[in-house]
């Protein structure tokens, strides 16, 4: 939503493997913590493991490594924190169970945001380097308005890798929709937005740009490697 009137655009995207670590101050075990502090999304992503745990409370926080840091601050017993190996490190947590997420395979999109250059954005076009592209429109609400669109794209051979719908504040029923579509035709992407124009309103593209092809992983540290998936 920030991006949309900010003046920036998406120019890359990168996905990294997320790995929770649950921590807690040196000379914790397991069996000593009744608290897990962590952001609402890592405490749903490592539900099985907490499930096992049945007597610890879970609490919400605004941020994982910030979970971390107030128990090493308030040398906080019997609490814990899940949050990355990093997070550990820099503030002098013992890791008592390693990768308890849920989903073994949860990489998390990173999108690379800045001001377009014209040069490198044909540079990248004449490269073949532009292949995926963020939308946002609205629709009238009116039956099958978004089926419209999505029957244009398929014409075209666009492929939609993401959507996501938000309520414009002040217009009851009418949303804004966020979208992500994939292409291997340059041209046809174009002439698909030209088609779906005059059904929409606000169109607008946050960013053309080269798909992530390429999963990525933390060693532990602040160093992000290249993920060797034997292809």
């Amino acid at each position: 939503t920030l991006l949309k009137d900010s003046g920036m655009a998406v120019l890359g995207e990168h996905r990294l493997r997320i790995r929770h670590q649950l921590m807690a101050l040196p000379g914790q075990t397991i069996e000593d913590i009744r608290e897990v502090h962590s952001h609402p999304m890592a405490l749903a992503q490592c539900e099985n493991f907490l499930r096992t745990y049945p007597h610890i409370r879970l609490i919400e926080s605004e941020d994982t490594a910030l979970s971390a840091k107030l128990i090493s601050e308030n040398e906080s017993k019997g609490v814990a924190a899940i949050a990355s190996s990093l997070a550990a490190k820099m503030y002098n947590l013992n890791i008592i169970a390693r990768d308890i997420e849920t989903n073994k395979h949860n990489y998390t999109r990173f999108l690379v945001v800045g001001r377009e250059d014209e040069l490198d954005y044909t540079r990248r076009l004449s490269q073949g380097k532009i292949n995926k592209s963020a939308l946002v429109f609205a629709l009238p609400h009116e039956e099958g308005s978004l089926s419209k669109i999505l029957t244009i794209l398929a014409f075209y051979n666009i492929n939609l890798t993401k959507i996501q719908s938000l309520p414009i504040i002040g217009q009851e029923w009418e949303y804004l929709f966020y979208i992500d579509v994939l292409f291997n035709d340059y041209q046809r992407y174009r002439q698909s937005l030209d088609a779906i124009r005059p059904l929409t309103r606000q169109l607008r593209e946050l960013g053309e740009f080269e798909a992530a092809d390429t999963l990525y992983e933390t060693n532990g540290g602040a160093k992000v490697e290249k993920v060797e998936t034997g292809h």
